[in-house]
């Protein structure tokens, strides 16, 4: 089972968790005691060991005419504490029914509040209870998260189609079942101090992958192995799984904090999209011991893997009234157990070995004995010393046609004897000196339903009596009955709440179970539970992880000293020259990239002063240090000196002083005066008449701009007086013409203004810190310039954007990067491309975002002048993307969107081929305009011959369209659409035919045999009377297969995915009942030969990316 992924945002990963009130109040918010119970703390006073529970209805009548956004039930009370269920009838910003559980008296709690349960939701079918839709979870309640739930609940379609069952009378039934559960103090809980063991971090949907690690980590002799796997100090841990498992172990063996996972996932290969998606336990161990097992070979711990957890299991058939018999040894890492109709993890093993016969219409073709009466079955050679069951909650549901979860009750023991009755699951060339008497070492849980949930595990590391749950960041200590009893799911009786009251009980289905266990052969466990020391781990690693420690260690102390100290950043001339027209173009300075200083609060600036000299070389008397501010415009300039009392204060004094947002960093301008020899020489006087000016020199033609430095001026001069100094200060004549411009602001638009040269300084609004810009007039008769002054440049550079173009068909290769403006049109950035690609209309481009959380390009391309700036094409929900993808079409794209283009595969009758061809015409046309235009693309066999189109998903055919369909709610995004000749004998069916669907199919090895549909299905008439040896002959000529291959296959008639296999004498006629002759997908005539076949160019979903991916682990 794969999970839905959850959107890849910082939210849980339960599915579509969100608390939904906008308006909640926050803060304080006291917590009102129910009157019977004593004082409680803040947190939740202990309640008794099993859990309050109650089971809570809500009718809700008239609901099509309630009127409101929100819809709150009654108040109801669990372990006294008061809730009540939040609706949003018609949805919170959804077309889904939103529903909550919410505090009721949030409002009134005491500060600090905080309450913890485990609860479902359920609208009830009221016409099948079995289709009631039920969502389970688990959350803290607390002022910020009152009311948790489901914004996306179940589609408002089906709740208001009265059909369905969920509205009847216009009546809504809603259940709630509450779980009040004791929660320890999230932020003070040390789970190294309480249990001597530290969690792993969640990435955000990771739970599954951590409950795995922590299990494999407490296997000792597979955590020696991991540690013994060669590395050396040159990898890279992201780039390397064995030294980032190495990594990962170590930092739970002796860390004191929870553990990131990161660098490991990292080194699967993963990106952050990956982090956020589901995946199953079972694949992620199968995919993962693979690896693991590639990377031990040609190492010391070679086969470690297949030592821990492979065992083997013999398939066989033996005939009953002939001496032959046929097996097939098989090896496993891990074993499926049914749970459906097993009580217990014993009837799955007896259910694993059930003999099954082969009589009747399905005896089996025993080589040199014909048909035979036979006995087909499993048995085991080997148990594994770790054997790992996989507990089969998942499957697929026909009636629903849906994956469900089982919650049903399924018992596992601390004890598993798998030698039972006389070594009944065990083959006769099993080595019976073995014993197979195994302890239960882990349990991994499931909490939620099919599409999304919460993993965690529950294990005793020694095998002694003390268990513990490995809840992502938190371990804590469990009794057995948690670890086992409550892990078996099923449904569990409530105490009543009102003894009072002759109410019936009721049960509360439990949606936390067990989904994997790992149990330990006794005869094993020294082996197994080995001591794993220091002398363990490679000595690169020791010293490559202690300096991490180390490192982290200096972090801590760095933070814990932080309030003592303050950041001072001090910039200087060399700074701004060194950054403008390079890293940056507004304002002076990034304070990111200058010299910082760390100095204790309590050190005297004038000591400072004396760090400074040493440091940059000048005299303490010759500094000026002016302070930066910033001001209401956003910018960020010196604004003033400090003062001589000012230097008399400590440093904590002027940084308290100076900085209102009361961070640790006191950011100072070092004013340097040079002399002609380049020495530093006292600065100027500074009176309230005198102005510092910074200034930056702009150059047209090569579109440059940079720093040239600053002048102190008098507040009633003019720029014209200065104009001799800034040309020497550029380079120029001393009587050149330069135009003036003031640098205002930037954000969020760019404004720079012409300063008059005859105006001065106070009359124009100049003051400390202010910005001119300044360069030579550019000709106007010179157009070839895109940016002729200052204002232009700077508003090219706040607005350019470098855009990384992709074609769709290689979505992850940059094809070209052109340089853009943010305020671009739709019209210009097409036009650049075009440019860029040599195409004369840029109307015969087509555009496409992309998706920043899957790295995918977005599902629906960007409509012609569909936006109206290239900054609405690259942002993506809060995020903004540098990539677009591009595809040439080959008429525009206007016309193109007035048009619909079908994707159809068609199989010529007179080549083995299929060619796909792109038709497109209006969307008013009929699938008979498609046939038709199809028909002047094709080479067909005669012209007279019929054509037709089939949808055809996974390999089967599910629809054949009829003529006079429209297309333009066809899909061909999902589904492949099949164009081929209608044969003669189908156009001639008789009264006694039939038409029937051909499939072919293989089974999966193992026990679960699932059935797997493969290659392309096709129709077939077949008379009455006629058997599966006449048949076999059409279709072995209609599949040109040879006969050596051909005598291979197996056939079987299938109704609701199970398979009835057929011999050569039946009559196939009577299996296949007279209905719909085309609607029938479900009931088949199933081929069963390997999958051999070449490959298609095409795929059977053709969608433009997949919304699942299976778990890849890519290094």
């Amino acid at each position: 089972m794969t999970m839905m992924t959850p959107p890849p945002l910082d939210q849980q990963e339960d599915e579509e968790m969100l608390v939904p009130n906008p308006d909640l109040v926050e803060g304080p918010q006291p917590m009102e005691v129910a009157q019977t119970e004593p004082a409680v703390s803040t947190v939740e006073n202990p309640p008794a060991e099993d859990p309050p529970s109650l089971k809570f209805t809500w009718t809700i009548p008239i609901f099509t005419r309630l009127n409101t956004r929100k819809h709150y039930s009654d108040v109801f009370v669990v372990g006294g504490y008061k809730w009540r269920i939040l609706i949003f009838p018609k949805g919170n910003n959804v077309d889904h029914l939103s529903m909550y559980l919410d505090v009721a008296d949030a409002a009134n709690l005491p500060y600090g509040w905080s309450r913890y349960s485990q609860f479902s939701l359920a609208v009830v079918n009221q016409l099948n209870s079995r289709f009631n839709i039920r969502k389970e979870t688990q959350h803290q309640f607390n002022a910020r998260e009152s009311d948790w739930g489901f914004t996306s609940f179940m589609p408002l379609s089906e709740l208001y189609d009265p059909s369905r069952g969920y509205l009847v009378n216009d009546t809504v039934l809603i259940e709630a079942e509450v779980a009040v559960r004791k929660v320890l103090d999230y932020w003070s809980y040390d789970s190294k101090k309480e249990t001597g063991f530290v969690g792993l971090k969640n990435q955000g949907a990771t739970c599954y992958m951590n409950s795995l690690l922590q299990t494999l980590y407490h296997i000792p002799y597979f955590r020696k192995a991991v540690y013994h796997m060669p590395t050396t100090e040159n990898d890279a841990p992201t780039a390397s799984i064995p030294l980032a498992l190495q990594s990962l172990f170590y930092k739970l063996q002796y860390n004191d904090t929870s553990v990131a996972t990161k660098e490991l996932t990292k080194s699967f290969g993963w990106d952050t999209y990956d982090s956020f998606m589901q995946h199953d336990v079972q694949e992620l161990n199968r995919v993962l011991c693979e690896k693991l097992e590639d990377k031990m070979k040609g190492t010391v711990v070679e086969g470690t893997i297949q030592k821990l957890f492979e065992g083997h299991h013999m398939n066989y058939i033996e005939c009953i009234n002939v001496d032959y018999k046929s097996t097939r040894k098989e090896s496993f890492y891990d074993l499926q157990l049914d749970v459906k109709g097993c009580k217990d993890v014993y009837a799955s093993f007896d259910k694993y070995v059930e003999v099954e016969r082969l009589e009747g219409d399905n005896k089996y073709h025993a080589e040199g004995h014909d048909l035979q009466d036979a006995k087909k079955g499993v048995l085991f050679i080997d148990f594994p010393p770790v054997l790992q069951l996989q507990l089969k909650r998942f499957e697929y549901d026909f009636m629903r046609d849906t994956m469900v979860k089982i919650n049903d009750r399924y018992e596992f023991p601390l004890q598993l004897d798998l030698d039972r009755e006389n070594g009944k699951y065990l083959s006769p060339d099993a080595d019976k000196s073995v014993r197979n008497l195994y302890t239960l070492h882990s349990v991994l849980v499931h909490s939620g339903g099919v599409h999304g949930g919460h993993y965690y595990a529950f294990i005793r590391p020694t095998l002694s009596e003390q268990w513990y749950k490995f809840d992502d960041e938190r371990v804590t200590k469990e009794e057995v009955k948690r670890a086992l009893e409550e892990q078996y799911g099923g449904e569990e009786e409530l105490p009543q709440n009102n003894p009072g009251f002759n109410n019936p009980p009721f049960k509360f289905t439990k949606y936390s179970n067990a989904y994997m266990l790992v149990y330990i052969r006794d005869s094993d466990k020294d082996k197994i539970i080995c001591n794993v020391d220091e002398k363990d781990i490679a000595e690169h690693l020791r010293v490559r992880l202690k300096k991490e420690q180390e490192e982290k260690e200096d972090k801590r102390k760095y933070k814990a000293q932080a309030h003592l100290y303050t950041t001072i950043k001090v910039a200087r001339d060399d700074d701004i020259t060194e950054q403008i027209g390079k890293n940056i173009y507004f304002d002076l300075v990034d304070h990111e990239k200058v010299r910082s200083f760390r100095i204790q609060k309590q050190t005297p600036f004038q000591q400072f002063k004396e760090e400074v000299a040493k440091e940059f070389g000048v005299p303490v008397q010759l500094q000026r240090f002016w302070i930066w501010a910033k001001r209401q415009n956003h910018t960020y300039r010196p604004n003033r000196p400090l003062s001589p009392n000012e230097e008399l204060q400590t440093v904590g004094q002027i940084r308290e002083a100076s900085n209102k947002a009361n961070n640790a960093e006191l950011k100072l301008f070092l004013e340097i005066e040079r002399g002609p020899d380049d020495l530093p020489i006292p600065p100027p006087e500074k009176s309230s008449e005198d102005i510092l000016l910074f200034f930056k020199l702009y150059d047209p033609e090569n579109a440059v701009l940079r720093y040239v430095g600053r002048l102190m001026v008098k507040s009633s001069s003019k720029p014209m007086d200065i104009v001799g100094q800034l040309n020497k200060m550029a380079g120029f004549a001393p009587d050149e013409e330069i135009e003036l411009f003031e640098e205002i602001k930037f954000e969020p638009c760019v404004m720079c203004e012409h300063l008059d040269k005859k105006t001065s300084f106070r009359l124009c609004q100049i003051e400390d810190g202010d910005i001119i810009c300044y360069q030579k007039p550019f000709p106007i008769q010179e157009t070839e310039c895109r940016y002729p002054d200052v204002p232009s440049f700077l508003e090219y550079v706040q607005n350019r954007e470098l855009v990384r173009f992709r074609t769709l068909e290689k979505p992850k290769e940059d094809e070209f990067i052109l340089e853009l403006s943010k305020l671009h049109t739709y019209d210009d950035v097409v036009e650049r491309v075009a440019e860029k690609l040599g195409l004369d209309d840029p109307s015969k481009l087509r555009l496409t975002s992309h998706n920043c959380y899957s790295q995918q390009p977005k599902p629906q391309p960007i409509k012609y002048r569909g936006v109206d700036h290239l900054s609405d094409m690259l942002v993506h929900y809060n995020q903004t993307s540098d990539i677009l993808y591009y595809e040439v079409l080959d008429i525009p794209l206007p016309e193109l969107q007035g048009l619909k283009t079908l994707k159809v595969a068609f199989h010529s009758a007179i080549k083995d081929e299929v060619v796909i061809h792109n038709i497109r015409l209006p969307k008013q046309s009929t699938v008979g305009d498609v046939i038709n235009e199809l028909k002047t693309k094709v080479e067909l066999s005669h012209k007279d011959a019929e054509l037709r189109l089939l949808e055809v998903f996974f390999h089967k055919i599910y629809k054949i369209f009829p003529s006079t369909e429209r297309i333009e709610n066809i899909n061909d995004q999902y589904w492949t659409l099949r164009a081929e000749e209608i044969p003669d004998e189908e156009k001639n069916i008789g009264p006694n035919d039939r038409l029937i669907h051909v499939y072919h199919f293989t089974k999966e090895p193992g026990q679960n045999q699932q059935v797997q549909n493969f290659g392309e299905p096709f129709f077939l008439v077949i008379h009455e009377g006629e058997t599966l040896e006449e048949i076999k002959t059409r279709i072995q000529k209609k599949l040109h297969v040879p006969d050596e291959d051909f005598a291979k296959w197996k056939f079987a008639s299938f109704s609701m995915g199970r398979p009835d296999y057929l011999q050569d004498s039946d009559v196939v006629y009577n299996r296949f009942q007279r209905r719909d002759v085309y609607g029938a997908w479900e009931q088949y005539l199933g081929l069963e030969h390997i999958d051999n076949a070449p490959k298609r160019a095409y795929a059977a979903n053709q969608n433009r990316h997949a919304y699942e991916k299976p778990v890849k682990i890519y290094n």
